[in-house]
């Protein structure tokens, strides 16, 4: 109800607003089947008020489409200056302080947490998430959304049932994700002055990277793991007792906390455990440099792919090979 809304709304009041006709970047989408899967995992988390993966629960998910990549510096900075829309101008960072971080100066175009057009877009909240969203959607007559906790799961299983889509081998994590790896443990301990539990591997970035850089999931999915973590259109719930068993978002009956909590998942370039089934939480008007971001899902018939994200594809070849030499370089 509340994705239909936004879309509506969009759609009225574009007023304007809209990018030349053709010049807006849509994100290249994978069709992922309808299906049934067991959702959640087997071992309760040890903090009570944290989101856990219990109880296991059957749901039904119908055909979407999932957006292949992470949505980009560049693709939000289309959106922001298109409409003029004002983002949070501090976010939580890395630092020294008790918790090893803290609220700082900086915005999603501050250059240390967003080097280049084509890393993932972070220091964004998930009220930032739903209102490009909408843009995208009054832009190209297409319902772009953020995907339901479930099809973000789903997505990101690809049809295996480890800990990992591609098993359960911690060590192989980092061919696959951009996690807290050796080099950015090296480098989160040289800010907050203390180092954490040692890594498992090494996947070549200490912080974001580009997208697209590491294998895909079995669904031609990138990145569903690590680099950031994704905000999806549900609230947060800190079990799923009462979940919903058809794939829609969980929007109802939220954890009651002085403001809203909405779920994001998938883990970061600074998480060390990144199991698909791992659930994390944040204010709607949270942003963090510490790692989250978005990426969208489409319902309805399948499309042809815009012209504008067979550019964008062609265009990320070519960073990623640059990111390429620019880590050989760096040896």
């Amino acid at each position: 109800m509340q994705n239909t809304l936004l879309f509506s709304l969009a759609l009225m009041a574009s007023n304007g607003a809209a990018a030349a006709a053709g010049s807006v970047t849509e994100p290249p989408m994978a069709a992922i089947k309808g299906g049934t899967f067991a959702m959640g995992g087997p071992v309760p988390g040890p903090d009570k008020d944290y989101p856990t993966d219990q109880p296991v629960h059957e749901v039904r998910v119908p055909a979407f489409q999932m957006a292949k990549y992470e949505v980009t510096v560049g693709q939000f900075r289309q959106f922001v200056e298109a409409t003029g829309h004002k983002t949070e101008n501090q976010c939580w960072k890395f630092s020294s302080a008790e918790w090893g971080m803290d609220m700082g100066p900086g915005a999603w175009n501050t250059p240390a947490y967003a080097p280049g057009d084509y890393h993932p877009v972070m220091c964004v909240t998930w009220k930032d998430a739903t209102a490009y969203a909408a843009w995208l959607s009054a832009q190209t007559g297409k319902p772009y959304r953020l995907p339901s906790e479930a099809e973000w799961e789903y997505a990101a299983r690809a049809g295996s049932q480890g800990d990992y889509y591609f098993g359960n081998d911690a060590t192989e994590v980092c061919r696959h994700a951009n996690i807290r790896d050796f080099t950015g443990s090296k480098a989160i301990a040289a800010i907050i002055g203390r180092s954490g539990k040692a890594a498992t591997c090494e996947d070549g970035a200490a912080f974001t990277t580009v997208v697209g850089m590491y294998e895909p999931n079995a669904f031609g999915l990138y990145d569903m793991i690590g680099n950031v973590g994704e905000y999806v259109a549900d609230c947060e719930h800190l079990n799923y007792d009462g979940a919903p068993v058809d794939g829609s978002a969980w929007t109802t009956n939220c954890s009651k906390r002085d403001s809203p909590m909405m779920m994001h998942r998938g883990g970061s370039f600074s998480s060390r455990d990144v199991r698909t089934v791992v659930r994390g939480h944040a204010g709607d008007d949270n942003a963090s440099s510490i790692g989250e971001g978005f990426r969208l899902a489409l319902g309805g018939p399948v499309q042809a792919q815009a012209a504008s994200a067979m550019r964008f594809e062609a265009e990320l070849v070519k960073a990623r090979a640059a990111e390429r030499e620019r880590r050989k370089a760096a040896k």
